[in-house]
């Protein structure tokens, strides 16, 4: 289930972010896109909060965390998360000629698979990813 609410919100995030380029670009439609193939990429945001309290454990902090120090390192474990995830997706992708992105051109590009520059965005996505898919038990805990 968590995987079905990561895939529908990173649709939904990207449609967002995509029309508001489009204002950028002068195109005041506000048309969003994305493709299908980006649905199981923002699926895999549900394993972002097992592997962060994974880490959490491995360092020793499991339980003890600050919600400000957690909201840091959380962020920052997600964001390079996500972009690992991001270029590794989007080489093997490309290898097929399928790949729905290409930064290449664009500022801060890593071999056009990812955007630097993209850093806070991810960095909240990740946090958006974990809220969503923590349950009830686990929430009053945190």
């Amino acid at each position: 289930m968590n995987y079905l609410k990561c895939g529908v919100a990173g649709w939904c995030m990207e449609i967002i972010f995509t029309s508001m380029e489009s204002i950028a670009s002068g195109d005041m439609r506000l048309m969003g896109r994305t493709s299908l193939l980006m649905f199981p990429i923002y699926g895999f945001g549900a394993l972002l909060g097992p592997i962060c309290r994974m880490i959490d454990r491995w360092v020793g902090d499991a339980g003890v965390l600050s919600l400000k120090d957690r909201f840091w390192r959380h962020g920052m474990n997600d964001m390079v998360l996500i972009f690992l995830a991001e270029y590794v997706s989007g080489a093997f992708l490309r290898a097929l000629g399928i790949c729905p992105w290409d930064y290449s051109g664009r500022n801060m590009n890593v071999n056009g698979l990812i955007r630097l520059d993209f850093a806070p965005c991810w960095f909240g996505a990740g946090l958006l990813f974990e809220k969503i898919t923590v349950g009830k038990n686990r929430e009053k805990k945190v």
